[in-house]
């Protein structure tokens, strides 16, 4: 940039005529010439600054986003198990969730946190409350894992028939219940469970899920309070005691090896999760729940180390 710029001014009666010079450091200098057209002395050191070219900034890269499945995945391929393992886990702040492996797995007595959720909403549809008697029932089939308990309450709601019938209410579309009064059998996949830990679990019936909040926080409580022998699978991952949960475990008659499953909800690294670890070829029950155990805290580790990056 050349020359100057120029404004009058009168100071005392005498004209005085700033002049505006680019100094070698980019900044305009006033000075003042007395009418002379010569720069006699400074007046005020100008604050603006020359402009300067415009430079285009550089593209800011756009995240790669992550894989949580995969994540998941390598995780859970670090835990040694024998035959068939499914994990799914689910951050209730974020939503963010992740599953591992497929396929049909049987519930074993997992499916007993189901029974209950249907009759409770079987109950809230016919406006009322469970019985004394249900209660009483409902906490041997929860808190004991009771066989017997839950025979009644199959047949409480609807055997077969009233347990589908729920699930489709509930959004568990890759779960059937068991035949012939065979409720252990039922076939359900760890992200239905990872659903059906949602109906139990999230924010009540104005949020998505079936139950009324009356009926989640009874269900809770009740998975809050198993004994202490059955007091293992996923709360393994749980990093302040105040997890719940539901186990199941089944010796198969044709191969001889266990079903053992564990679902329900923990806090890992500050953050509430909900997990279900499904697996099936176990050689026997304490290596099943060993393998779940190991599932459990591979998926909770995996999944808050994402999100707390």
């Amino acid at each position: 940039m050349t020359g100057t710029r120029r404004s009058r001014s009168r100071i005392g009666g005498a004209l005085l005529l700033p002049v505006l010079a680019l100094t070698a450091g980019g900044v305009w200098v006033a000075q003042a010439d007395g009418g002379s057209g010569h720069p006699t002395a400074a007046v005020v050191n100008a604050q603006a600054v020359a402009a300067t070219p415009t430079q285009t900034p550089a593209p800011t890269a756009t995240p790669t986003p992550v894989d949580l499945n995969a994540v998941l995945a390598s995780a859970a391929a670090q835990v040694p198990a024998e035959g068939a393992v499914s994990v799914a886990v689910l951050d209730a702040a974020s939503g963010a969730s992740a599953v591992y492996g497929g396929g049909s797995f049987v519930t074993a007595s997992i499916v007993k946190a189901d029974l209950l959720a249907a009759l409770l909403w079987q109950r809230q549809r016919a406006g009322r409350e469970l019985s004394a008697d249900e209660k009483a029932t409902a906490a041997l089939m929860i808190e004991q894992s009771d066989n017997d308990a839950a025979d009644a309450l199959w047949r409480a709601v609807g055997g077969a028939a009233g347990l589908d019938e729920a699930n489709a209410a509930f959004g568990l579309t890759a779960t059937t219940a068991g035949t012939d009064g065979s409720w252990g059998l039922t076939s359900t996949t760890a992200a239905d469970q990872l659903r059906l830990l949602q109906v139990v679990f999230g924010s009540g019936s104005g949020s998505g899920s079936p139950l009324t909040a009356g009926s989640q926080a009874y269900l809770q409580s009740l998975m809050g309070q198993v004994e202490a022998d059955q007091d293992w699978g996923v709360s393994a991952a749980d990093q302040d005691g105040a997890y719940t949960l539901k186990n199941g475990w089944l010796p198969r008659s044709a191969t001889g090896r266990w079903a053992v499953n564990s679902i329900g909800r923990v806090t890992y690294d500050g953050r509430e999760l909900l997990l279900a670890v499904l697996t099936e070829g176990s050689a026997d029950e304490a290596a099943g729940i060993a393998t779940v155990e190991g599932l459990a805290k591979a998926a909770a580790g995996a999944l808050t180390g994402e999100l707390t990056h």
